[in-house]
C-alpha cells in the first residue's frame, strides 16, 4: 500500500513538468488553451476579470466602447448588456477621445514601433516579429488609420494603469476573447 502511495505522489509531482514540456512543443496558438501552460505564455492573469454586466447606453450590438477614466471596455452584447473587460489606458499626455472603428484585425501581430517612439526610448528594434514575448500579444485590432491599437499584453501587471502610448492593452485571455467576437469595420466609441 505504502509503494503504490509512493508511486501515485511521485506521478503527481511529476505532471507539471510532463505538461510544460509537451506543451513547449506547441505552436503559439495552441499554447493558449493549455492549462497552465496559459498564464506562463499568455503573460498572466489581470486582477479586473472579465464579466457580463448591465450597460445602459443606446449602441448597437457589436460597438466597442472604451472608458479611459474606468479604464474598462464594454463590448455591447444587446440592449442593456455588455461584456467589460479590463485595460491598460494611455498614460498622461497619450490619452484620447473619439469615434473609429476597427479597421484591420492580426493574431499575432509583428510590432513596428513608430518613429516618435524609439525617439523617445531609443533601443526599441525597428520591428518585432510576433510571439510570445511581443509587446502586441496574441491579437490586435487596428482602429481606423491611427496607429492605435486595442491589443494583448505580456504584462498583465499594467492592466487597469495608464502606461501606454495610447493604445489600449487587454490581457492576452482577454484579447482573444474579444478579437473572436468582433467583426472589422465595428464601431469603437473612446470615452475620457
Amino acid at each position: 500500500m505504502r509503494r503504490v502511495l509512493l508511486v501515485a505522489l511521485s506521478l503527481v509531482t511529476l505532471l507539471p513538468a510532463v505538461t510544460v514540456a509537451r506543451a513547449e512543443n506547441l505552436d503559439p496558438e495552441e499554447r493558449y488553451s493549455y492549462g497552465r501552460y496559459t498564464t506562463r505564455y499568455s503573460g498572466g492573469a489581470s486582477s479586473i476579470g472579465r464579466s457580463s454586466v448591465r450597460f445602459d447606453a443606446s449602441y448597437a450590438p457589436g460597438t466597442i466602447v472604451v472608458n479611459t477614466s474606468e479604464r474598462r471596455l464594454y463590448l455591447v452584447t444587446g440592449p442593456g448588456q455588455a461584456i467589460r473587460y479590463g485595460i491598460g489606458v494611455g498614460r498622461d499626455g497619450f490619452r484620447w477621445a473619439g469615434v473609429t472603428a476597427v479597421s484591420a484585425k492580426k493574431e499575432w501581430p509583428t510590432w513596428t514601433p513608430p518613429a516618435q517612439m524609439r525617439r523617445r526610448q531609443p533601443g526599441l528594434p525597428a520591428m518585432m516579429k510576433g510571439g510570445i514575448d511581443n509587446p502586441l500579444g496574441a491579437r490586435a485590432m487596428y482602429l481606423g488609420s491611427s496607429l492605435y491599437r486595442i491589443h494583448g499584453s505580456n504584462e498583465p501587471e499594467t492592466i487597469g494603469q495608464a502606461v501606454s502610448s495610447g493604445c489600449f492593452r487587454m490581457t492576452n485571455e482577454d484579447v482573444i476573447d474579444l478579437y473572436d467576437r468582433v467583426r472589422v469595420g465595428a464601431k469603437v466609441v473612446v470615452l475620457r
